[in-house]
């Protein structure tokens, strides 16, 4: 069977805790990391559904293995990670540009697509194409781990991410999305929110 991939990438409605479930045990075959990061959007959320762009900063950490013997993630005790999405990512000194993440929605309700990147102490990587769908205090996502992400600088010069682990696996999710004042999305709207909940990464066999 294939490994599961839970991760929580930014999604765009507004809660104050997760509404979804989330697995608190890992995976005979994987691990269970937190995460916590932050969302800015481009043009900020509110009461009325629009089109939007948005970045997301993260971090995994905290990982701890289903199973001491488990293959899925090395290491999980000690191995942490980076998680980003239509954001500048740094690689020698130079800036590149992820491909954008867009969505379309309000508070109660949205739907996003885009690609993260997550990028593991140990060196590995993982890319997630992924679409998220938001309703009110619930944001469910869902994906597959894809072969690569190219980003872009300034001067039209790219770099590429290749895949590493969890190739072809799935990505399924649930978060808590906390804006810093709630009551924003009646009035001027949500340029940024942070994000933080369970990931869980593995296999049941």
């Amino acid at each position: 069977m294939k490994k599961t991939l839970a991760v929580v990438v930014c999604a765009t409605a507004l809660s104050t805790a997760g509404a979804l479930t989330s697995p608190a045990v890992a995976a005979p075959n994987g691990a269970t990391c937190t995460l916590n990061g932050q969302a800015s959007f481009s043009s900020p959320l509110n009461a009325t559904a629009h089109d939007f762009t948005y970045g997301f900063k993260g971090s995994l950490t905290g990982c701890s293995a289903g199973d001491a013997s488990s293959p899925a993630l090395p290491g999980a005790s000690t191995v942490t990670a980076t998680i980003s999405a239509g954001s500048p990512v740094v690689v020698n000194g130079v800036t590149y540009q992820e491909p954008a993440a867009t969505g379309n929605g309000s508070c109660g309700s949205s739907t996003t697509a885009g690609k993260a990147l997550v990028q593991w102490s140990d060196k590995a990587v993982t890319v997630i194409d992924y679409t998220t769908t938001g309703a009110a205090a619930a944001v469910a996502l869902k994906g597959t781990v894809v072969s690569s992400l190219t980003a872009t600088a300034a001067d039209g010069t790219t770099t590429t991410f290749t895949t590493t682990r969890y190739l072809s696996d799935n990505a399924v999710g649930a978060l808590a999305f906390q804006p810093p004042d709630p009551t924003a999305c009646a009035g001027a709207g949500v340029p940024a929110a942070g994000i933080s909940g369970q990931t869980v990464l593995g296999s049941p066999s």
